[in-house]
């Protein structure tokens, strides 16, 4: 047995959202994703006339799912999670849609879906999402102060431009970064810069985010690797959203092949994957030390 790397597509992602009004139907896209050799899709788990809808149109094609929820409640999950019984995920992707203010007010949250996850014996992971329980960096770093083994999905790109750090990272701000993914059970890919959370990835002068991003996902996967099974998969989404996540010209519409930067958005994930099956080297990227993140403080 071996660890293996899956590289998904979001449905989302795959919206066109044109001047033009033409949309994709959901088979078109699936089998756009199919035929590209994508192992999975993320969607949205929240309605079951949809769900079914999309294990349909998934039939025969072996992709995996990902599965996309917005609980309010401890109760909001249990929908999600009899649909995922049903019809088996991956996993399933847990956006919490609240935005408590204490730590306190957080907790009974967590350990309620942690709590239903256990019992349907499916992973449900919290993703790092702005406006969101885990839209602020400092806060999520609470969060996990207090639930240290609280299994995240990691967005990195919120983070980023929810934070504006300044470039270059400095050493206090990839130390929150390296917390954040040693808690990274999956992840989202999308490159953001300090002041937008989604770049052109194929655009030159965006060189220095997209290696950010490659080193933030290098650490990231070497600490998953040196925590999981023998025979454990992890999940990569690619999730380039439509506008307005996408950078829109005069026209209206994207600046780049969306289709086209998701295939090279897999394609550095893998050759990130690869890399993380060897030993590093002496003299690593700075974010590659575990060093221990500085208390505030001490930062000061």
């Amino acid at each position: 047995m071996m660890q293996k790397l899956l590289i998904f597509q979001s449905l989302w992602a795959m919206e066109r959202r044109h001047t033009d009004g033409h949309e994709r139907s959901l088979g078109e896209n699936i089998a756009m994703i199919a035929g590209a050799g994508f192992d999975g899709v993320s969607a949205h788990y929240t309605n079951r006339r949809d769900v079914v809808r999309l294990n349909e149109a998934l039939g025969g094609t072996g992709l995996k799912i990902e599965g996309v929820c917005f609980p309010r409640s401890v109760e909001d999950l249990r929908l999600p999670l009899e649909l995922a019984a049903e019809f088996p995920v991956s996993h399933i992707n847990l956006q919490p849609d609240v935005r408590p203010r204490r730590i306190e007010d957080c907790l009974p949250l967590l350990d309620g879906w942690i709590r239903l996850a256990e019992d349907a014996g499916i992973p449900v992971f919290i993703e790092t999402h702005r406006d969101r329980m885990t839209t602020d960096l400092f806060f999520t770093l609470d969060l996990l102060d207090h639930r240290p083994d609280l299994p995240l999905l990691a967005d990195l790109s919120h983070f980023l431009v929810g934070r504006e750090f300044a470039f270059p990272v400095d050493a206090e701000n990839h130390a929150m970064i390296r917390r954040i993914l040693r808690n990274a059970r999956a992840f989202h890919g999308r490159v953001a810069s300090r002041e937008q959370v989604q770049i052109e990835i194929s655009f030159p002068h965006h060189r220095p985010w997209v290696d950010l991003f490659r080193e933030w996902w290098d650490y990231g996967f070497r600490n998953w690797r040196s925590r999981a099974g023998d025979d454990a998969e992890l999940v990569f989404t690619c999730e380039l959203g439509p506008k307005p996540y996408a950078i829109t010209g005069r026209d209206g519409n994207d600046t780049t092949d969306r289709w086209a930067e998701a295939l090279l958005l897999r394609q550095i994930a893998r050759d990130l994957w690869t890399a993380a099956a060897e030993p590093q080297q002496a003299g690593d990227c700075l974010i590659h030390s575990d060093r221990p993140m500085p208390t505030r403080a001490e930062s000061k």
